[in-house]
This record gives structure tokens, sequence and C-alpha cells, in this order.
């Protein structure tokens, strides 16, 4: 009984079946077919009968291992590995049928592959996730099948649960490009150090491409080689990442909210910031104070960092810079770098919270960040046909205009700010930060 629930019949049993009764209607008419058509009957039950029993028979199976990763990676392709080995005595074709979360709404996605006996294969496949939080794996089957009128399922009980947390998979990116010094692929760019602070660390030997001007003389003169003085950045300042969760921050771009790219920016400025021996922090804020991690030196900094940035939810109220400015002002006493991720969408909305940034920028080094809506973009470059075609590209150019004033509003008042689209976040965020180190503000 078991076994029969593991039988499943296949559209080429019908197919079969829907041939052989056609040919006997035609041999009702063409006497001289019914005996071929018989013999065509009898084999083809005699190949139904010997796929049941090489399928049921013995002990021949199809096993299925998951080797799926801890944690996905919010808005990244995460790869995942599905293996298939068989135990029948000859090659067989499987179809791997994945039970995928719900959130996700994939229902057109299975895996065909052959197996040859007791040889194992993988299956390489990704998944790009745009929302954090829990993603739930239900059951796995493995549909075995030998000449094909057949199947028969082999299934994992197996559920699996995995966690979506901010794109670690692109700090990994960054910090591996950071380390071979190759962070201009990703767009980063070299920036010119003018006015940096510097401290002499040591003397060290020169190396080709070594900036000439830093030679030590009277080292290269007392041991007959060149020598050149080393110097390092101001270490341990403060960076902090302020993050808005209020209905601002909802918007989606791309399948993803303007949230969740502020998140994955922060988590990789963060990293960076501390790769460069600074002291990373973050908080959000909306009605009131959310989630927050101290800018310090620890060990597991980023660990902290991450785990307060995989909770974080937006709020459908409007966020209040008043709260924000009093709790800078109470407990960041030293002077610091903050990066501000919101989105001002109105001129109004703008100078209702401009009072409380022109206070947070008179102690601090405030970077406003102003995502460009790219679809409005589109929009304004597009082709119009009809009236009401002309009529949505002039509001979407009055809403591009007003952007700009935004960003002009901000500048006036002496606020540093990065105008991007969400997916460039990352970037100019990073290149933001190395400007303001290079030129020694903080």
């Amino acid at each position: 009984m078991k076994k029969l629930k593991q039988l499943y019949f296949t559209n080429r049993f019908f197919y079969g079946l829907l041939t052989i009764a056609t040919f006997f209607v035609i041999s009702f008419f063409v006497k001289v077919l019914f005996i071929p058509v018989a013999i065509l009957f009898w084999i083809l039950t005699a190949v139904m009968i010997w796929d049941l029993i090489f399928l049921f028979s013995g002990k021949g199976n199809v096993s299925v291992i998951r080797n799926y990763p801890e944690k996905f990676s919010n808005g990244d392709e995460n790869p995942l590995i599905i293996r298939a080995e068989s135990r029948y005595p000859r090659r067989i074709f499987v179809r791997i049928l994945e039970e995928f979360p719900v959130e996700l709404q994939v229902r057109d996605k299975d895996f065909e592959i052959t197996l040859s006996p007791f040889l194992e294969k993988e299956i390489h496949y990704s998944l790009k996730l745009t929302r954090r939080g829990i993603y739930s794996f239900g059951k796995c089957c493995a549909m075995a099948r030998f000449f094909g009128f057949f199947e028969r399922r082999f299934v994992t009980n197996d559920t699996i649960s995995i966690p979506c947390y901010p794109s670690f998979i692109q700090l990994r990116k960054y910090q591996l490009l950071a380390t071979t010094n190759r962070l201009n692929e990703m767009g980063v760019k070299r920036i010119r150090r003018i006015g940096a602070a510097m401290e002499f660390d040591h003397v060290r030997d020169y190396v080709q491409g070594d900036d000439y001007r830093r030679m030590n003389w009277k080292a290269s003169a007392k041991v007959k080689k060149l020598m050149i003085n080393q110097f390092e950045e101001e270490k341990s300042q403060p960076i902090y990442s302020f993050i808005d969760t209020g209905r601002a921050m909802r918007m989606p771009f791309k399948e993803m909210t303007l949230l969740d790219y502020s998140i994955n920016a922060t988590l990789v400025l963060s990293n960076a910031a501390i790769l460069k021996h600074d002291r990373a922090g973050m908080l959000t804020f909306s009605k009131e104070i959310g989630n927050q991690v101290v800018a310090e030196k620890r060990n597991n900094q980023m660990m902290r960092i991450s785990e307060a940035l995989y909770h974080i939810q937006t709020e459908f109220q409007e966020s209040e810079f008043g709260n924000l400015y009093t709790y800078a002002n109470k407990h960041i006493n030293k002077r610091s770098l903050i990066f501000i991720y919101t989105n001002f969408e109105t001129l109004d909305a703008l100078n209702r919270q401009l009072a409380y940034l022109r206070l947070l920028n008179r102690s601090h080094i405030l970077v406003v960040i102003v995502f460009q809506n790219t679809e409005l973009d589109e929009l304004a470059k597009s082709s119009p046909h009809r009236t009401i075609e002309i009529y949505n590209q002039i509001i979407a150019e009055k809403f591009i205009y007003e952007k700009n004033l935004i960003i002009q509003e901000l500048h006036r008042n002496g606020i540093q700010t990065i105008y991007t689209a969400p997916e460039n976040l990352t970037i100019n965020s990073i290149n933001k930060y190395l400007e303001i180190k290079a030129r020694g503000l903080i």
C-alpha cells in the first residue's frame, strides 16, 4: 500500500492508451490492421509491466540531499545545491520538485536530470530574495522514471527554515576587492588626498611605485639603501549610519524597498569603516529612536550591526528628526561622520526637518542621502503619444525639478548630500566616506 501511494501515471501512459485505442478503432474498419494492432497492444502492455517492475521491485531508490546555506543574502543571487543519488541498477530519469517558500511564489521551477547507477549528481541553481525574514522550504520530491509510463515518488520529509540577512555577499565582495586593492572595479573612486591628517608610523624599505617625496634620505644614507617614511591615517573616528524607518522608506524599486537598499549600504559602509580602523555604529529612527549600536572597536562589532539590521522594519508614521537631534546631542559627544538614509520627495517635507539637520551639521559632518526616482526619469524621457501620457510626463518633470531644488537647498545650508539611484547607493556611500576621509574633514 505504501508503494502504491508512490505510483504516478505520466502523460506518456495516457498518450499510449489513446494511440492504441485509435488504432483499434481504425482496425474495426480496416480488418487487415487488427492483428498488427493487437501485437502492438501486447508489446505496449509488456513494456508498461516491465516499467512497473523495474521501478518498484528490489531495493532501488533515489536519495535527495539539500546543501543550502545557513542564511540568505538580501538582494543577491544566493547559490543553492541539491544532491541526488540513484541506487537503481540502470540509468533513470529523475524530476526534482522543490517546495519553495510561499513568499517567493515559485510554481514553475523543477529540475530534470539523468542519474547513472550509484552515482551522485548535483543541481546548482540560485534564488534572489528581496525581503528579510525567515524562508521555509517544505518537502523535496524526486520523481523517478525508466521508460516514462510511470513515475515513482521519493520524498524527503525534512523542512528547512533559513533566515535572510542584509547583503553579506555584497559585503564580502567589497572586502575581498579592498584587500586586493581592486575596489575601482566596483566603481569605488581613487581619491587624491588633499590636506588629510596623517600620522608618522615607521620607516620601511622603498618599493617601486612609492611616492619619492616621502623618501627618508638620512635613513637611506645610513643603511646604504633607499628608505621611505610610512604614514597612516588618523584612526578610531566614529562613523554612524542613521536609517529612517518612516513611511517614505517603504517605496519599492526593483522589488526592494528603499529601507532594504539603505540597510545593505549601511552594512557595507560599516565594514569599510572598520577596515579603515574607524569605529562604526548605527541606529534607526522614525517617531522614536529604534535599534542602535554604539560606534565602538569590538571584535564582534559587525555581527552586532548585522543582527540589528536584520530586525529592522518600516513604520507608517512620518519620521521625527527632532528626536533624532536630541538623541545625537545627548549620546554622541565626539565629532562624527553621520550618514542619514532618508528620502525627501517634496520641498515642504525638507523644510519641516531642515532646522534639525542644520543643528546636527554644526556638531558633526552630516551626509544626507536622497534617492533618485529612476522610474520618473524614464517617464520624463519617454515619447508621449496621448494626452494622458503628456500629462504624466509633465508631472514627472515637476517632481524631478523639485528633487533638484531639495539638493540645492541642502547644499545652500552647507549639508553634504548623496543623490543616487537606489541600486548605486552602496558605491556612492563608500565613495563619499573615502572622499571625506581624504579631505581631512573628520
